[in-house]
């Protein structure tokens, strides 16, 4: 019990190579920089990464010299990221303002056109789909930004998860703390032909005071003066001076070299004029008391060693069964006239092989070992079916012609349907700080204007066959009956697939157009077309029925009677 760790990264405990730590792992560069806390991690890293790879086998060393892998975790990942991330991906903006510049947009309108402006010259989906892969093998992946004056835009980059050191608050139990200092460092193997060193590079975003005499500052997104600016540092050292015993955390910065920008600014402690890291960290999970992740790998790691050996042995009897092995007595056998030994026999078609009188041939009959191999393999494809919560017809393991009703089929999504929704739930949060830190480099920038910035997501599109039709009977049903608004119906349509680029204009077409409110009993409604019955303005000597309502008429264009009271 005193050598169990119950972590993130718990479920890889009967791989010995990750019980012997980072520094065992083949590839794995024997860093003592590296902090105690996250050897566990990369070591995670490396195995989860292995196994995507189709070299979980090199962990095994010589047992794993013939082992099968048929690529079934790279499987599991792709499906994964494909119903998480959906058929499209948007930015949506559904904070309405009524206000209307010089232009005639709406504020709300020019900010998501905006972002997707960016989103397109960032290739944001594309880095997505980067990180997010990341994020769904690995546990974890890391956003960046910086302001580019080159390109007078924020610039986004996707980190590798195993360059995030961050330095959590001490005694935090709420993984939704956020650090006040995070490293990226890597390592730069070093070059004997042209005798470069081996040199060892730490990024750091830290938060601090302005100055410690508690000057202030306003920034263009609050009206509150602050205190508080992020200071960046980027330090390299040669991995023959990193002073032993210490981690990333406190290296010295006097054997260090200080990079400079392409400015020419030194970075040391630079200020960069901002209340806030610009890193983003995407776990891949919803946290509960661990920073990090879990991998979507992470519970499935035995059960994929099970069937890459299940896969292996049923090559083996294939091999067997395909070229069955044989025995022969009494035959004349070919001989080698260079040794005078029996040539070897090979079973080929059409071979004849003359047998005397008490002469035999008998083979070793495999199928049926091969057979119960191959439903042993298929026994682990629907565990691992159902472990992934994945269901065998988004696997690929069952054909969806083979569900008795499309109940049934629906029915077996209801875990995938589960996970997705949890998976999106998780990064909800952290796609809106990104679009938020995004709008404040604008503001910075001086292309948005100082003030509050509406909130700002990314939808997901449907990631199962959806029934349009349904949900516009229920959005149309739902906003005339006044429990749902025009952004949530608006939001409900884009989910289900609708060809809606800008939500914003939409709501705004939506307002904005002259549509007449259904009557009301004893409304009057002028304008109605002639052939409707209205209840006209008229004077106190207009007949009325029992209950007080006054009897339909029938209108000309022009509001006068043409009927009387009408039955």
């Amino acid at each position: 019990m005193q050598q169990l760790v119950i972590d993130t990264w718990g479920a890889l405990s009967f791989k010995p190579a990750f019980r012997e730590g980072a520094r065992a792992l083949p590839g794995a560069v024997s860093a003592t920089w590296v902090p105690e806390t996250d050897r566990r991690r990369l070591a995670a890293y490396t195995v989860l990464a292995a196994y995507e790879n189709n070299q979980a086998a090199a962990l095994l060393d010589r047992e794993g010299d013939d082992r099968r892998e048929y690529g079934d975790p790279t499987v599991i990942v792709d499906q994964t990221l494909a119903h998480l991330l959906g058929e499209t991906q948007k930015i949506v903006v559904l904070d309405h303002d009524d206000g209307d510049d010089r232009s005639g947009q709406r504020p709300t309108h020019r900010t998501e056109r905006l972002l997707r402006d960016w989103a397109t010259a960032e290739h944001l989906w594309m880095r997505l789909q980067h990180a997010e892969r990341s994020a769904v093998l690995l546990g974890d992946a890391v956003y960046l930004l910086a302001w580019s004056r080159a390109k007078n835009r924020p610039v986004l980059s996707s980190i590798d998860a195993g360059f995030y050191f961050p330095v959590l608050p001490d005694g935090a139990i709420d993984a939704d703390q956020f650090p006040d200092r995070v490293h990226l460092a890597w390592e730069v193997a070093g070059d004997p032909a042209t005798g470069r060193k081996g040199v060892l590079r730490r990024v750091t975003y830290e938060l601090g005071p302005i100055d410690p005499s508690g000057t202030t500052r306003i920034y263009p997104w609050s009206s509150t003066p602050s205190s508080t600016t992020c200071y960046l540092t980027d330090a390299e050292w040669d991995l023959d001076q990193v002073n032993g015993g210490a981690d990333i955390d406190g290296l010295s910065l006097s054997r260090a070299r200080i990079r400079t920008n392409a400015d020419g600014a030194v970075l040391d402690r630079l200020d960069l004029e901002i209340d806030f890291l610009p890193l983003v960290h995407m776990p891949n999970t919803v946290a509960g008391a661990e920073h990090f992740g879990r991998s979507s790998l992470m519970s499935l790691a035995q059960l994929l060693d099970d069937l890459g050996a299940a896969d292996t042995d049923a090559q083996r009897a294939s091999a067997t069964t395909g070229s069955p092995i044989i025995g022969l007595s009494g035959a004349r056998l070919p001989v080698d006239r260079a040794t005078g030994q029996p040539a070897p026999v090979r079973v080929e078609p059409g071979m004849v092989w003359p047998l005397g009188e008490q002469g035999h041939l008998s083979t070793v009959d495999t199928s049926a070992q091969l057979a119960e191999l191959r439903a042993y393999v298929e026994a682990l494809r629907d565990r691992l079916s159902v472990a992934s919560r994945l269901p065998g017809s988004v696997l690929g393991t069952e054909s969806p012609s083979q569900v008795p009703s499309g109940y049934a089929l629906q029915l077996s999504f209801g875990p995938l349907d589960a996970m997705v929704r949890s998976m999106r739930l998780a990064r909800e949060p952290k796609y809106g700080l990104l679009l938020k830190m995004v709008l404040r480099l604008y503001q910075l920038g001086g292309v948005l204007p100082p003030g509050p910035q509406p909130p700002a997501r990314v939808a997901f599109g449907p990631y199962l066959p959806t029934d349009q039709s349904s949900v516009l009977t229920l959005v149309v049903t739902g906003v005339q009956g006044g429990v749902l608004s025009v952004e949530t119906a608006v939001r409900m349509l884009i989910d289900a697939g609708m060809p809606i680029e800008d939500a914003a204009a939409e709501v705004a077409r939506i307002r904005d157009r002259n549509v007449r409110p259904a009557p009301a009993v004893g409304v009057p409604n002028w304008g109605a077309p002639e052939t409707e019955t209205s209840h006209p303005r008229g004077d106190s000597d207009s007949p009325s029925t029992a209950d007080g309502n006054r009897p339909p008429t029938k209108m000309t264009k022009d509001g006068g009677d043409i009927a009387g009271a009408a039955g």
